[in-house]
C-alpha cells in the first residue's frame, strides 16, 4: 500500500483509544460489517480508519453499554433517524419492563433471606389448644421446661405439648398459612393467661419464634411471652412405646366427669362389657371392646384430662393397668392426653 493512502487515517489503536472500545472489539465489529475499516494493509493485515469513524465507533460503544442488540444497532446507524428514535425508545421500554421485573423478584427473594419464620392461624383455636394443653403441665418448677407448652412448627401444622410426667396433652393445629422451616420453643406459663385471654377476642394471628421470645401479632397488637431456654422431654418417644390397645372405651364425658368431681380420694374404675364401675359401685354406661381390665387414678390426673377433651364422646385407649391411657375425642382426633394410673390398692398393699 503506498504511504499516500495512509494520509489521513488512524490505526486500530488510536481508534480504540478515541472511542473506549477494544481492538479486539473493533475487529469483531469489522468482521460482522457494523464498523468497516477505510482500509486494510494487505501485506500485514492491519486495519485504517477515518477520523470520522471516531464518532461511529464511540456511539456503538453507547449502544452496546445499554445492551442493545447489534442487529438493531446496525438498523439505528442506518440513517433512518424516524426508524433509530422508534427502535431507541422500544428498548427503552423494555428496560424499564425488565428493571420493574427484576426489582419484583429481588424484594422477594429479600423477603425470603430477611423474613423470620412464622405461621399465620386462628387465634381462637390456638387459645382453647393452650388452654387444654397446659392443664397437663407441672404446677412446680422443679424441672422447667415441664412447666411450659412446647409450641412446634412443621409440615402446614403447629403442635401444642405439655406434660408433668402423669400426665400428656398434645393438640395438632392446622395453620391458614405458613413461611420458612420447621422450630420449635417451650412457652414460659408466666403471664401466657392474659395472652390466652387476648386470643380469644383476635381473628387470626401470627406467631414469629425469636431467641428469648414467641411474637404474636394480631388486630394491630404484639404480645411476647417469653420462653424457657431448656429442652422439652421427648413426648414422641413416650407415645411410641405405649403397647397395642388392648381394651378400648366409649363413654360420654359429662357422665365421667360428674363422677370424677365428686370423687376425693383414688378413682377406681372397674372396666368390662358392662360399662364402667366404681369402688362404691356407681356405674357409667360405656361401650368397652377387648379385655376386662381395672385402673386407678388420682383424680387430679384424670379430671384435667376428660375436662379438657373435646366432643361429648370420650374414648380411652389402654394397654395395661400400669401403663398410660390415651384419652382423645371419639370423633376428632386432634387432641390427645395421656393419664398415668397409680398402682391398684392392693398391689400397694402387697407391698407395704
Amino acid at each position: 500500500m503506498a504511504s499516500s493512502e495512509f494520509e489521513g487515517l488512524i490505526t486500530i489503536g488510536v481508534l480504540a483509544r478515541a472511542s473506549g472500545l477494544t481492538a479486539s472489539a473493533l475487529r469483531f465489529y469489522d468482521d460482522c460489517g457494523l464498523l468497516i475499516p477505510a482500509r486494510v494493509d494487505p501485506l500485514t493485515g492491519y486495519r485504517y480508519y477515518r477520523q470520522a469513524q471516531r464518532e461511529r465507533a464511540a456511539l456503538i460503544r453507547q449502544l452496546r453499554a445499554i445492551d442493545l442488540p447489534l442487529e438493531t444497532i446496525a438498523q439505528i446507524l442506518s440513517g433512518d433517524p424516524a426508524v433509530a428514535r422508534r427502535l431507541l425508545d422500544h428498548h427503552v421500554d423494555d428496560l424499564a419492563r425488565r428493571a420493574r421485573e427484576a426489582a419484583r423478584i429481588v424484594a422477594a427473594v429479600k423477603e425470603s433471606l430477611e423474613t423470620s419464620p412464622h405461621v399465620a392461624i386462628s387465634a381462637t383455636v390456638l387459645a382453647e389448644a393452650l388452654g387444654q394443653v397446659r392443664a397437663a403441665a407441672a404446677r412446680t418448677r422443679e424441672i422447667p421446661a415441664l412447666a411450659g407448652v412446647l409450641v412446634e412448627a412443621g409440615a402446614n401444622a403447629l403442635t401444642l405439648t405439655a406434660t408433668d410426667r402423669y400426665r400428656l396433652s398434645t393438640r395438632t393445629l392446622v395453620p391458614h398459612r405458613q413461611h420458612g422451616g420447621a422450630w420449635s420453643l417451650v412457652l414460659d406459663p408466666d403471664g401466657l393467661a392474659p395472652i390466652t385471654a387476648w386470643l380469644r377476642d383476635v381473628n387470626e394471628i401470627v406467631a414469629t419464634p425469636t431467641e428469648h421470645a414467641l411474637i404474636l401479632t394480631g388486630d394491630g397488637a404484639e404480645h411476647r411471652p417469653t420462653v424457657i431456654d431448656e429442652p422439652f422431654p421427648d413426648h414422641r418417644a413416650v407415645l411410641s412405646r405405649l403397647g397395642p390397645v388392648r381394651t378400648r372405651v366409649v363413654v360420654a364425658r359429662h357422665s365421667l366427669l360428674e363422677l370424677l368431681e365428686k370423687a376425693e380420694a383414688t378413682v377406681q374404675l372397674a372396666i368390662d362389657q358392662t360399662g364402667i364401675t366404681t369402688l362404691d359401685s356407681s356405674h357409667l354406661p360405656a361401650t368397652v371392646t377387648g379385655s376386662p381390665v381395672t385402673l386407678s387414678f388420682a383424680p387430679a390426673t384424670l379430671l384435667p384430662a376428660v375436662h379438657t377433651a373435646l366432643g361429648p364422646d370420650l374414648m380411652l385407649d389402654i394397654a395395661a393397668a400400669d401403663r398410660p391411657v390415651v384419652l382423645r375425642s371419639a370423633i376428632d382426633g386432634d387432641l390427645t392426653t395421656l393419664a398415668m394410673p397409680t398402682r391398684p390398692a392392693t398391689a400397694q398393699n402387697e407391698n407395704t
